[in-house]
């Protein structure tokens, strides 16, 4: 499993996992648990890259980012290593 420390949003950590371009897992240490929870069930089984279109740039109301944002960028990081 990846563990990513995000920064700029409630979530302490965001930990996943991937199986080649398929999002196996997402979970959300901290934030809003409603809200992550049904993130993380949604991105079961999505193509990573989908996913990362679709995440990036998400706001949290006048936060720059958002944990769908900074999931985004760990997806990023983890796919270019």
């Amino acid at each position: 499993m990846v563990s990513y420390k995000p920064s700029g949003v409630c979530a302490r950590e965001i930990r996943f996992e991937l199986n080649g371009d398929i999002i196996e897992k997402v979970e959300f240490v901290g934030g809003c648990p409603g809200n992550t929870m049904g993130l993380s069930r949604l991105l079961q089984g999505m193509d990573v890259h989908k996913a990362i279109d679709t995440l990036s740039g998400v706001k949290c109301g006048s936060k720059p980012t958002s944990c769908p944002d900074q999931l985004a960028n760990a997806l990023k990081k983890a796919i270019n290593q």
